[in-house]
């Protein structure tokens, strides 16, 4: 059970020795007839909820209600008075105050507005705690056990450590690189600074400049005539994620080029230097090397936002976290619609494996937001998914490749006659290498897919010299 500190601020002994007395069996008091004593003791021992009486000697209720508020931005404020002053209390309330109670106090209201309050607290807190483990733990594209997820989280715990050196994250489209760049911010020093998202693709070239670096009075025609920050000057003591930054134009990757060597720009049109410390990550899901080759991206460049680079895994890599990013997007969309989704299906699931993704998590949410909005449940079904042209497409596969599993694996007996524990083994070689790449390399997962026990399955890829992946 969670214990509360609740302080009590009046300057009339009766009133705190009466209250203390009502909570004192529910709650940590501590009674002052001061602000000022109130303060020096929250120095040690923060409170989570105050009893403020408005007409104190010394620092008043309004003017402690501002500092605590200053000081303690989660301390929930409960106002005392004595009178019913209209103004005052509506001056507290816009201060920040929760709740405010009148003189002479009513117990039994007293304890029902504080237990209030506390159930507000901790609701708050709960959801700052879901939010930080959903952001740590439960980002889409992190869920998983294979290894190659498991080793790009472990690499993007490391690198967000540092505050300013530049991330270049690469890979396809709908891998969830905005969500990596947004979990690097929140787990760096930078996390307290602002997030701020430049799409590069999104803005014209001819005005990528000045949303960057900002702009002077007058600059171009149509130009504010106070001038305007500029996305880079937002972005100050937290983090500039520009994305796409393959459609950045060659103009636009000079300027950025220079801030990134020294951390200064002129605003366009300007002529005086500015300075801002912020993280730049980049991400592209384009081959940069093929444009640097082409002189469509400025090498140095290249170099300079790759500092450090992540590469996201696509998908279809990392076959075996299909089901479980598959499920989260289920609990999601069920709670979104009001539905009561229980599983997939074992088919809905057969296909999920055996779909190409093309479009990655991106497309994969949305083929179960869908599936969620049209089925019925208890369990999201092939015909839910709305894959049916897939599944043909991916049966009319299945039996091409089987055919030709067959005259690799299996050709005709030749006159010689054949050696059939060879043939054999080639069979189990095939399947056991077949089951780690669906499962990304995670053997009880491969073991499954073969119906059988994790150490049969080891012992047999051990035995046949087939490496982990």
């Amino acid at each position: 059970m969670i214990s509360y500190s609740v302080y009590i601020i009046d300057d009339e002994q009766t009133i705190r020795d009466g209250i203390a007395l009502a909570l004192e069996q529910d709650y940590h008091l501590n009674a002052f007839s001061s602000a000022e004593a109130a303060f020096d003791a929250a120095k040690d021992s923060p409170p989570d909820l105050v009893l403020l009486d408005i007409g104190l000697p010394g620092m008043d209720g309004v003017k402690a209600l501002r500092k605590i508020k200053e000081l303690y931005p989660d301390c929930l404020i409960v106002m005392i008075t004595a009178f019913e002053d209209v103004n005052t209390i509506i001056s507290s309330m816009k201060l920040g105050a929760y709740d405010y109670v009148i003189k002479p106090l009513q117990m039994d209201s007293l304890r029902l507005v504080i237990r209030n309050a506390l159930e507000t607290a901790r609701l708050r807190k709960e959801v700052q705690a879901l939010q930080e483990k959903y952001l740590q733990e439960n980002l889409p594209c992190f869920i998983g056990e294979s290894d190659v997820i498991q080793d790009t989280m472990k690499f993007m715990r490391i690198v967000a450590e540092s505050p300013d050196t530049p991330i270049l994250i690469l890979g396809e489209t709908g891998t969830g690189k905005e969500l990596i760049a947004g979990a690097i911010h929140y787990r760096s020093p930078n996390f307290k600074g602002p997030l701020v998202t430049v799409n590069c693709a999104a803005i014209p070239k001819e005005l990528i400049e000045s949303e960057l670096f900002g702009y002077e009075q007058g600059a171009f025609s149509g130009a504010s005539a106070s001038g305007k920050k500029g996305l880079i000057e937002e972005s100050a003591n937290g983090t500039l994620f520009l994305d796409e930054i393959g459609d950045l134009s060659l103009e636009a990757q000079a300027k950025l080029l220079r801030f990134l060597e020294d951390g200064e720009f002129y605003r366009v049109g300007g002529t005086k230097r500015s300075r801002v410390k912020t993280r730049v990550i980049s991400a592209t899901n384009k081959d940069l090397n093929g444009m640097m080759e082409k002189g469509l991206f400025r090498r140095d460049l290249y170099f300079r936002l790759g500092v450090i680079k992540l590469r996201v895994p696509s998908l279809n890599e990392r076959s075996a976290d299909i089901i479980p990013i598959a499920k989260f997007f289920l609990l999601e969309f069920s709670r979104k619609f009001g539905k009561r989704f229980l599983g997939i299906s074992k088919d809905a699931q057969n296909l999920l494996i055996s779909h190409t993704w093309k479009g990655n998590i991106r497309e994969l949410k949305n083929i179960i937001e869908r599936g969620v909005l049209v089925g019925q449940g208890p369990e999201l079904t092939v015909h839910d998914l709305g894959l049916e042209e897939a599944m043909h497409r991916a049966g009319q596969q299945g039996h091409t490749e089987n055919h030709t599993e067959n005259k690799t694996y299996f050709p005709p007996i030749p006159q010689e006659g054949i050696d059939l524990n060879k043939a054999h083994e080639s069979f189990e070689r095939f399947y056991i290498q077949e089951a780690l790449r669906l499962a990304g390399g995670n053997e009880s997962k491969a073991a499954r897919l073969l119906n059988i026990n994790h150490h049969t399955f080891r012992y047999r890829r051990k035995r046949l010299l087939i490496k982990k992946l």
